[in-house]
């Protein structure tokens, strides 16, 4: 047994050392916060020889607050020139074209070029004095005074703004300029501003305003395909930019900010007025007397005649001038100059260009459209006529190309197609037109109503927006949409549940090419603009293979049908308007959801074309409807194309041509003839006739709509017919 003494004795240690050490943690504790206070009250008298009272606290606080959002606004002016040091660390300017190539119509006459016109071989001492004056008037006062960035210009052009009169001063200076033509692209963002203004102080830093100004004079785009004074001047007047006059030189030193606007060959008197406004800041800037130029305002520079460049098919040499430059970098083409065969037929292109501007010119406004694009191939794809706008001199953006929009119920043709193909249908099969639903998704028919049974040709004519949708849950989506690619559609888009009423990207010249398979017994027809390139001496560089193999896409049995289907949409349908007298006309109508884009997709035995109707920031239109205005363009067209030329069939069409005179051929002449021989002027009397028709159709279009049920209101469906 323990010892009791023992055990008391040993607690009475542990109970001490427990005091101790508890003791020693206070005294600690205690001495480190006692230090502590010392040491914050030292820091404190140390601290209060920077206190500062009265005025003195109010400079200090404004000098910190500079200090730190100085800081700020280095680390973010940091970032931001990122993308400026990038661009000069790859060390290399933006390339003009390379190449210049000259373009001829399907018979041989010249419509065109393309390319760049550009020589620098003229030292800055030794352009016209006035030229240099002038440029530097209207473009930047301050040239010589700034570092890049003429912060004075800028807001003296920030007021002038603001009073509405912008025509005499810029916001960007030379130098600013000069560096978004060698390094930048030409969209309008504020990034690109900001980038544009560190590589304006990068280009004072290196190199001295007279080099500046001489990169100026030899890379501004001066329209016609031209870059540089001097290029222009030759091209313009005829001259070497040294013998130019006072007059030539303002006209020429007007070109910088809007060369598409203020070119002598596309608006002499806007030309010659933008020229009277540089003659009169020469005045203003000091740098002449009223008196000095006084001979150039009352004899205004005359350019050479340039209206062929003017009437050019623009739209579809821009298309054929990145064709040709593919071609000659796939063949390894020797040398800078081409020349290039194309397929336009120029009768034809006028006819599509007087369609689409007299149709937005009359009922533009009425339907609140602005734009419109058209593509007219032959049956094998050839093209013969490209609108892509209404005015070429206003917007160089090809909508017939770049532009991709919805097509609506233009889109069903692949529906029924693929049904046809895949299900085994013909167009005389009933189908239950009813509600129908994929998830939560609900589309419904114009005026929400159905019909109960009816035809696949009765629904396809009417544009009935539920047997798409039920078709599409049989063949399965994807099919629709991959059959769409082997047709001609060349833009990827979602397969999504309201495929089948045309929620896709498609452009108008892919909805061309995939109709043309319709015309073509079903065999692929991808459209093509060049048929033969050589260089300028002559050397063969490619030539298309008419011959060439194409691809089956459907067989002909479909074919048939859809074609037999797209002529009911004309007879009986939602295009009735397409009908031209004594011609097998057929295709199909389509509008989007709220009314922002029409179309109408058709085809002849002659000729394939799809026409496009919108506005380019999405607007809506006040009801347009694919049955409206598209379809008129296009018979207008179609009208004018099929005068004094053989009237082909349609495969799987039934057609007897009326007597008109819509169709007068040679008795002797052959097919092949005819499509050899440019289409003649109509009669005049058949002329009138065909206007007075046109006008009629016209009064139609805004008395009496068609009820194209593609056009759903934006709650009924995800998008119209």
């Amino acid at each position: 047994m323990q010892d009791p003494f023992y055990t008391r004795e040993k607690k009475r240690k542990s109970t001490s050392g427990m005091l101790a050490a508890d003791a020693w943690l206070d005294s600690s504790l205690y001495e480190f916060w006692q230090s502590l206070g010392r040491a914050y009250t030292r820091y404190q008298d140390f601290m209060s020889r920077f206190h500062v009272t009265g005025i003195k606290r109010f400079f200090v606080e404004i000098l910190s607050d500079a200090f730190t959002f100085g800081a700020i606004g280095a680390v973010l002016m940091t970032a931001l020139a990122l993308p400026a040091f990038n661009i000069i660390d790859r060390g290399a300017f933006n390339k003009a074209e390379d190449y210049s190539v000259v373009f001829l119509d399907r018979y041989g006459e010249e419509i065109g070029r393309r390319g760049i016109r550009s020589d620098d071989s003229v030292a800055l001492d030794e352009m016209p004095d006035y030229l240099i004056k002038a440029t530097l008037a209207t473009e930047d006062r301050r040239f010589y005074e700034h570092f890049g960035i003429d912060v004075i210009g800028t807001l003296r052009a920030l007021m002038t703004n603001a009073t509405g009169d912008s025509s005499l001063h810029g916001g960007s200076s030379l130098t600013q300029q000069l560096a978004k033509q060698l390094f930048l692209s030409s969209e309008r963002t504020i990034e690109r501003k900001i980038v544009e203004a560190y590589l304006a102080v990068w280009l004072e830093w290196n190199y001295s305003k007279d080099q500046i100004l001489k990169l100026y004079l030899d890379r501004a785009y001066m329209g016609g395909g031209n870059f540089g004074v001097t290029a222009a001047a030759d091209y313009y007047f005829g001259k070497r930019v040294q013998d130019i006059s006072l007059a030539e030189a303002a006209m020429l030193a007007g070109l910088y900010k809007a060369p598409g606007r203020w070119a002598p060959h596309v608006d002499l008197a806007a030309a010659r007025g933008r020229a009277n406004v540089v003659l009169t800041n020469l005045v203003a800037a000091g740098f002449l007397t009223e008196g000095q130029v006084t001979a150039a305002r009352r004899h205004p520079a005359a350019p050479i005649n340039r209206t062929a460049d003017v009437n050019s098919p623009n739209y579809f040499l821009d298309w054929a001038f990145d064709e040709a430059k593919r071609l000659i970098a796939d063949n390894n083409a020797p040398g800078n100059n081409f020349v290039v065969r194309t397929t336009i037929d120029t009768t034809l292109q006028k006819y599509a260009e007087e369609a689409i501007t007299s149709v937005i010119r009359e009922q533009g406004e009425q339907y609140r459209v602005e734009q419109a694009a058209m593509v007219v191939t032959d049956t094998k794809g050839a093209i013969r006529a490209m609108v892509g706008g209404t005015d070429y001199a206003k917007s160089q953006f090809n909508r017939a190309i770049v532009s991709t929009r919805q097509p609506g119920s233009s889109y069903k043709p692949f529906v029924y197609a693929e049904a046809f193909e895949q299900l085994g249908l013909k167009p005389s099969d009933t189908i239950s037109d009813r509600p129908v639903c994929i998830g939560d998704w609900c589309p419904q028919n114009y005026g929400r109503s159905y019909k109960g049974q009816t035809t696949l040709i009765s629904a396809f004519a009417a544009s009935i927006n539920t047997v798409p949708v039920t078709l599409s849950i049989k063949t399965g989506r994807d099919a629709i949409a991959q059959l769409s690619y082997r047709m001609g559609l060349r833009q990827e888009y979602p397969v999504t549940r309201s495929l089948a009423l045309g929620v896709a990207s498609v452009s108008v010249l892919d909805m061309t090419s995939s109709y043309a398979v319709f015309a073509n017994h079903g065999y692929k027809t991808p459209a093509f603009g060049i048929t033969r390139m050589t260089t300028l001496s002559g050397d063969l560089v490619w030539e298309n293979d008419a011959d060439a193999p194409h691809e089956r896409v459907l067989s002909e049995q479909t074919v048939a049908y859809m074609n037999q289907m797209m002529r009911a949409v004309v007879t009986s349908g939602t295009g009735r308007r397409a009908e031209v007298p004594g011609v097998p006309t057929l295709g199909k109508t389509g509008t989007t959801t709220s009314y922002r884009d029409a179309w109408f997709v058709g085809l002849t035995g002659n000729y394939v074309a799809a026409v496009w109707f919108g506005n380019d920031d999405y607007r809506t239109t006040n009801n347009l409807t694919g049955g409206l205005l598209p379809t008129i363009a296009w018979q207008k067209f179609m009208a004018y194309a099929h005068t004094n030329i053989a009237i082909a069939p349609v495969f799987g069409v039934d057609f007897v041509p009326e007597q008109t005179m819509v169709a007068e051929a040679d008795p002797g002449e052959s097919e092949e003839e005819a499509e050899q021989r440019p289409p003649s002027l109509k009669p005049a009397a058949a002329r009138k006739l065909l206007d007075l028709a046109s006008r009629f159709e016209s009064t139609l279009a805004s008395t009496q709509p068609v009820n194209d049920t593609a056009s759903l209101p934006a709650a009924a469906s995800e998008t119209g017919i």
